[in-house]
């Protein structure tokens, strides 16, 4: 990284300190980050759990430092006029935020332009805030790092495009391994003479030369930046699919193929409106588009997932004990908000004991959304009761939880919703449910019944064997089973839940109170 000499930032990168001195810490004090790309400059405010960070504040201008670049050598004047701009008006929100100092990366321009050092010292000069430029193979490894954040031992290939510039970046089993930069951004690519022809020479000789580096790639590929993230909406729109989610969103080298199509045919304003992007953004996609196409055919993945994570994540991830990296990024969020929410935090534990029994030798993929409804199944408590449901079903669902499929959101939606009401139909989210079969459907509903009837004894230490359930699957036979002094727990309201979780089961019951 190219930034200053000062020991302590040398030893802890741009932020200057360590953020995780205990790595048994799951919170993380607000932390504030600028990055400073070819095409916009974004400030965001992490919050929440140190493994799983939440989004405080999150705002992006479009500012285009790096347009003009490849005939000028220099940043954009209005980009860069629009730049300080937003990082005055950054470091104003910072201060009102009682944040720490804020931390600056910047990438491709920057780093490319003549008067990149001049806008850094300008940079500084103003607002007191030092601009750490990273190089092409740093920015790969970040956004790597940023995908591991969300994807804890994944493999694959992350390709993190931004305005002037694309990089990737092999991961395998939580490391980052060989790792390279190009000249493929679009900013660039829309300045290149030649039009559409000279463009696709270009991609094609660059991806031929980048995967020769690469070596054979067969895996999943993870897409970062916000091209990326503007192609995969398009394809959402394009195929009529329902969950407006992008991080987790899936594609396919097929459909990949037939979004670039899409895009080649349609009325670019028309599309932008439709699917909510900016003018700035759409201008850039079309040149993304021909990168895509000529990516997937050269990597040939086995399937492709957007990320919302990269650098910034990446950065976090950097300083993180290998302790905390270890953490599932879905059980630690969901810690996070039954500590901070909950009626009753810690209960989630004993709930999840007390419903083990229905869970025995299921997949590990299965019983960590089992533990994760668990910790969730009383944070939206504070909701009217009339839509307590649908609100833990639009938090599951739509909240920045990270490890989590798009299916596996509609799974632990529907679990949550079954915690506060027995039927799903007649909700605004029933075109959602199509994201599953009736099968887990089913699953969820059984869960969310568990949920629900496991909530009405929490006077009681399931832990203890106060309260005790055994599910014999083959006899379909439930048990329950009773200290005598808390039986009194076992009132009329349990015992009909009791029962509409045996019917989801379509089991016979018995209950046992023992002395």
């Amino acid at each position: 990284m190219d930034g200053t000499s000062d020991t302590t930032q040398t030893d802890w990168g741009p932020f200057g300190r360590p953020l995780f001195e205990d790595a048994r810490a799951r919170g993380l004090s607000r932390v504030g980050v600028i990055d400073v790309g070819s095409n916009s400059v974004r400030l965001v405010v992490f919050d929440g759990a140190a493994r799983s960070p939440a989004y405080f504040y999150n705002e992006k201008i479009m500012c285009g430092l790096g347009a003009g670049m490849a005939e000028s050598g220099r940043l954009n004047p209005e980009g860069r006029k629009r730049a300080l701009a937003a990082i005055r008006r950054f470091q104003m929100l910072a201060q009102g935020m009682d944040l720490p100092p804020l931390t600056a990366v910047a990438t491709a321009a920057v780093r490319e332009a003549t008067d990149g050092p001049d806008f850094r010292a300008e940079i500084e000069r103003e607002t007191g805030i030092k601009l750490w430029v990273i190089d092409g193979r740093e920015e790969a490894r970040l956004s790597a790092q940023g995908v591991l954040l969300g994807w804890p031992g994944s493999y694959g290939l992350v390709c993190d495009i931004g305005g002037s510039s694309m990089e990737l970046a092999a991961i395998s089993g939580g490391k980052v391994g060989t790792r390279v930069t190009s000249d493929l951004g679009p900013l660039k690519l829309r300045d290149l003479k030649g039009g559409k022809k000279a463009r696709a020479a270009v991609i094609k000789d660059t991806l031929d030369r980048l995967a020769q580096t690469m070596g054979a790639q067969r895996d999943r590929l993870f897409l970062v930046g916000g091209s990326w993230r503007a192609i995969a909406r398009i394809d959402m729109h394009r195929q009529g699919y329902p969950l407006h989610v992008l991080h987790e969103y899936r594609m396919t080298a097929k459909t990949v193929q037939a979004t670039v199509k899409y895009i080649e045919k349609a009325d670019l304003e028309a599309l932008r409106s439709q699917c909510g992007l900016s003018s700035a953004r759409m201008a850039l996609v079309p040149y993304a588009a021909e990168v895509l196409s000529r990516l997937v055919r050269v990597v040939k993945p086995k399937d492709i997932a957007i990320s919302s994570y990269g650098i910034r994540e990446g950065l976090l991830y950097e300083q993180m004990p290998q302790a905390l990296r270890d953490r599932d990024p879905l059980i630690e969020s969901c810690r996070f908000a039954e500590y901070k929410d909950a009626r009753l935090p810690g209960f989630g534990k004993k709930l999840f004991r007390f419903i083990e029994p229905l869970y025995k030798n299921v997949p590990e993929a299965r019983l960590r959304l089992v533990k994760a409804a668990c910790l969730l199944h009383d944070v939206s408590w504070r909701a009217h009761p009339d839509y307590r449901a649908e609100t833990c079903f639009d938090n599951a669902t739509r909240a920045n939880l990270g490890g989590l499929k798009h299916a596996e959101r509609i799974f632990l939606g529907l679990a949550l919703l079954h915690r506060y009401r027995n039927k799903r139909e007649g909700t605004r989210f029933e075109d959602l449910y199509q994201l599953i079969d009736d099968t887990e459907k089913l699953n969820a509903e059984i869960l969310g019944k568990a949920l629900r009837f496991g909530a009405m004894l929490w006077m009681s230490d399931t832990s203890q064997g106060g309260a005790t359930l055994s599910w014999q699957p083959k006899k379909k036979h439930l048990v329950l089973t009773l200290r005598r002094d808390i039986e009194p727990l076992f009132g009329e309201v349990a015992q009909s839940r009791f029962q509409s979780l045996a019917s989801s089961l379509s089991a016979t019951t018995e209950v046992a109170v023992i002395d």
